[in-house]
């Protein structure tokens, strides 16, 4: 979500494009000509092209009380992600990551202690929206990182025995953390195969990222985890199928004009970061960047 480009002077700006503007401020592009063509919103032309500057849109948006609100901390909180995970590394955008499951995650969005926070929340019908739109929060956008393949990691010797959930029963199985988005998931598959914790043999500790539940399997701790693809491959580990889900970043909408924060999304449009996706597997990045839910 928005360019970088560079002035006349040493000085990076990030600017956003028309389409970006309308879908922060959920209006038409048609809209969007408009307010500039009356110069009520920053923008400029560069090369005949209509661009929004960040720093001042972000100042435009926020009006004059938000010089008293409290800048939020850059920290990304939430689920783990091992994409999301390389990519703040790899692209040196200076972001924390404080990894303890999406409603954490959640929780501490909500508090103002994290900036961003990656959310893969099984719904009713979807993933994420209906979990942080019930939360009333204000100046936040819930924007797409990548649809996952979810299902269940499998060792070499339960292969040929573990084919669906109903197969767990009996099975030691690595459990995560209450309160992340694969607890959730796994409950509600637990229920539709009619079982539930008390038919497994649960793993002696609690995975807490998705690598921490690969490894478990991989180490013979357990037969079986509730992962994500990806996870899979570099352990060696079978893998079965069961959802595709959405991972997204639930952002605070100052924090979002912030370089820690431009800097992962320029990265994340860069072929370095594509061909990661793709090397590590699992992951379908249609969408990625799209809006899909805006506060109030």
């Amino acid at each position: 979500m928005g360019d970088a480009l560079q002035d006349t002077g040493t000085q990076q700006l990030q600017f956003l494009t028309t389409k970006e503007v309308a879908d922060l401020l959920r209006v038409k592009e048609r809209k969007v000509y408009d307010l500039a063509a009356a110069n009520e919103i920053p923008h400029r032309r560069i090369t005949g092209k209509l661009l929004f500057p960040a720093a001042e849109l972000r100042s435009w948006i926020e009006g004059p009380a938000a010089a008293t609100a409290a800048e939020r901390p850059g920290v990304l909180a939430g689920s783990h992600d091992p994409l999301l995970d390389w990519a703040v590394h790899a692209s040196g955008c200076g972001l924390a990551m404080l990894c303890n499951g999406s409603a954490d995650g959640l929780n501490r969005f909500a508090t103002g202690d994290a900036a961003l926070a990656g959310l893969h929340l099984p719904e009713e019908i979807g993933w994420n929206v209906e979990s942080v739109s019930r939360l009333n929060l204000k100046e936040a956008v819930l924007v797409g990182w990548a649809k996952r393949k979810r299902g269940l990691l499998v060792s070499r010797e339960a292969a040929t025995t573990i084919r669906s959930v109903a197969d767990l029963k009996g099975k030691r199985v690595a459990m995560r953390q209450p309160g992340t988005g694969t607890a959730l998931l796994f409950s509600r598959l637990l229920a539709e195969a009619g079982l539930s914790e008390a038919d497994l043999t649960i793993g002696p500790a609690t995975a807490h990222t998705e690598n921490d539940a690969a490894s478990a399997v991989a180490a013979g701790e357990a037969e079986a985890a509730l992962g994500i693809e990806t996870a899979a491959k570099p352990f060696k580990l079978g893998f079965v199928p069961l959802a595709e889900e959405c991972f997204d970043l639930l952002i605070d909408r100052r924090s979002y004009f912030t370089p820690p924060v431009q800097k992962l999304f320029a990265f994340a449009r860069t072929p370095e970061f594509q061909d990661k996706a793709a090397a590590l597997g699992g992951y379908d990045l249609k969408g990625h960047g799209d809006v899909r839910w805006l506060s109030a």
